[in-house]
Order: structure tokens, then sequence, then C-alpha cells
């Protein structure tokens, strides 16, 4: 590691490294960027993970054994994702941290203004992470829609204040499963279901053949993300 690691008082400070990283690192394998990641801020990093697959949990979890990974349970999510994030942890021994929302019980909220249900069950509990952290590895793909279609594999989140790490930025979805299969990993039963993008359940439906992927979430609104990476 670097004599002195990277903090939330000085990373601001690097942002020439991390440009020039973003260009450096276009191609380097994923286990390789968050390595990178990691030596700049040591272990004031954390991983968060949806679990709608554990492709990035396990190569954060290789490349930087005993990294934290974080679940954010908003509460309304699928069993099989609660289910996916326990045999992850019980077969691969992370380190899982599971983050709730300050709203102690589910509401319905998201019945009548999905953007702030999303704000006080993800947004929130995210940013509370964050504020503690000086490093922050996503799932973030290019492929997931136009909004995302730039993503760098890493980036200074000058809003948070934190250096955003997108190791799977280039994956494509074929590159995913091939992981999975190779690692043996196990799979959420929903992708086999007609949910290629798996979110909360009650704004999360199954894809129709020939859909985009992500159709299924927030189906019938023009909402296509839930705050955390914009």
């Amino acid at each position: 590691m670097p004599v002195a690691t990277w903090n939330k008082s000085t990373i601001a400070d690097h942002v020439d490294e991390i440009a020039s990283a973003a260009r450096d690192l276009e191609n380097a394998t994923p286990g390789d960027i968050v390595r990178w990641a990691a030596d700049r801020v040591g272990f004031d990093i954390t991983v968060t993970c949806s679990f709608e697959d554990v492709v990035l949990a396990h190569v954060a979890a290789i490349a930087v054994p005993g990294i934290e990974i974080v679940m954010i349970d908003t509460q309304y999510l699928f069993a099989e994702t609660q289910w996916l994030a326990e045999e992850f942890r019980k077969k691969f021994d992370v380190n899982l941290r599971v983050v709730h929302p300050l709203q102690v019980t589910p509401d319905n909220l998201w019945q009548r203004d999905t953007e702030a249900c999303c704000n006080v069950r993800k947004v929130l509990p995210l940013n509370a992470v964050l504020a503690e952290k000086s490093g922050w590895v996503t799932g973030v793909r290019r492929i997931d829609g136009p909004t995302r279609a730039q993503t760098p594999v890493v980036s200074l989140d000058t809003a948070r204040n934190v250096l955003k790490v997108n190791p799977l930025a280039l994956y494509s979805d074929e590159e995913m499963d091939t992981y999975e299969f190779l690692h043996e990993l196990p799979r959420n039963p929903l992708k086999d279901r007609g949910y290629p993008s798996i979110g909360c359940w009650p704004c999360t439906k199954p894809v129709a053949e020939g859909e985009d992927k992500r159709a299924g979430r927030w189906a019938g609104q023009a909402k296509t993300e839930c705050g955390l990476h914009i």
C-alpha cells in the first residue's frame, strides 16, 4: 500500500490520479481494479451489493479478503434475494453487513411516491454508510442502460467525497454468467423466472421476451434509477 492512504480529508487532492487511473485501468481485471482502490484507501472501503447476483461480492472478497460487503435491506427485498445473501455469506465466509433504513417498519410510500421511497430506503442508508468511508465499490455496468453507458472504472464521487469503483463496468451479461458458472456461485432463483434486473418486490416485475432487461423496474413509470448512482 502507499505510505499514506487517502482519507475523507485528502481524497479530493487526488482527482488527477483518479482520472489517469480510469484510463489506465480500463482493461484491467475487476479484481485488479478493486485491489488498486484498496491500495489507495486501505480498509476504509465498502462494497455495496444488491444481491441480484453475487459476482461483485465474490470479485471483491477474493481481491481483498475481509473487505466489507454491504447489503441495504430496504424491508421490501424478495425472499430469494435475502436467501442469496445468506447463502453467499455462509459458503464464502465473507464480511457481510446488512444495513436498514431508519424507518423500522414497512409503510406504503411506494404506492404513492417511489422517488421518496427509494430515497428513504436506499439513498439515505447508503449515504450514512459512505459518510464513514473513503472508497465505494459498486456493481454498475455500462450495459445496464443509457444513464450508465459512460461509467468509468474509477472516479471521484464529489457529492459523497469517496473514490467510486466500478470494477464490472465493462462486463457483458454473458461475462457475468460465465463468471458465475466458473466459480460455482449461488444464483438468485428469480433470474430464471424472468427477472433479469431485481430490486424491491413492489416495484419489480418479470420481463417479457424481447423487452429491455430493466423494463421490469418501476414498470409504467418514467423512473429508471433508484438514486444511488445519480
